[in-house]
């Protein structure tokens, strides 16, 4: 996904050629649906959710400034789409308690898990994801799996740098309190 088609195309839907949007639509369509579906954790809200993105951003076209990447600007509208509709739905997710993150030391979270195998592994990491919170869990996604910038993550969710870092920092904590967790809870 190269910015510079991205802009080529932004400028050939501009001069009116509406059709080549569908060209936008196909190269992000996957990451937007992933990162919606990530807020929402319902496939057909997502859906609805990822269409009404691409509408959103199709008749705001006009007003895209170049200033970060046209990825970066969707993903944005993406996630003020999804949080709006949690809003309204008023989707209630559960937290690990803070207190908790404390007892736990990384290096015992790394240790114990070298002795699992790779599916163990992928299972534990999936489990300590579901304990978090929809934004904390946009924040992992948009990090690790869009390899998104704590700069550009602070435009699409409108934090500051500085704030980005700290909550990356606290979900990586609550995750691996969440791992330690269920480490024990496979060893007793």
């Amino acid at each position: 996904m190269n910015q510079n088609d991205d802009i080529k195309i932004i400028g050939s839907i501009l001069e009116g050629n509406t059709a080549n949007y569908s060209v936008l639509v196909d190269r992000y369509k996957d990451m937007v649906f992933s990162l919606i579906l990530k807020v929402i954790r319902n496939r057909e809200e997502a859906e609805e959710a990822a269409q009404d993105t691409f509408l959103k951003a199709f008749h705001a076209l006009p007003g895209f400034k170049y200033e970060a990447r046209f990825s970066t600007w969707l993903f944005r509208i993406a996630y003020n789409t999804a949080v709006s509709r949690t809003r309204k739905k008023s989707i209630i997710t559960q937290a690990i308690d803070e207190r908790m993150v404390e007892n736990y030391s990384t290096d015992e979270v790394r240790e114990n898990a070298g002795m699992l195998d790779e599916q163990q592994k992928i299972e534990l990491m999936n489990a300590a994801l579901k304990t978090l919170q929809k934004d904390e869990l946009m924040l992992i996604n948009l990090f690790y799996q869009h390899q998104q910038s704590v700069e550009e993550i602070g435009i699409i969710t409108g934090l500051s740098v500085s704030n980005v870092k700290v909550k990356l920092h606290r979900i990586r904590k609550k995750l691996y309190a969440a791992m330690a967790e269920r480490m024990q809870l496979k060893i007793a």
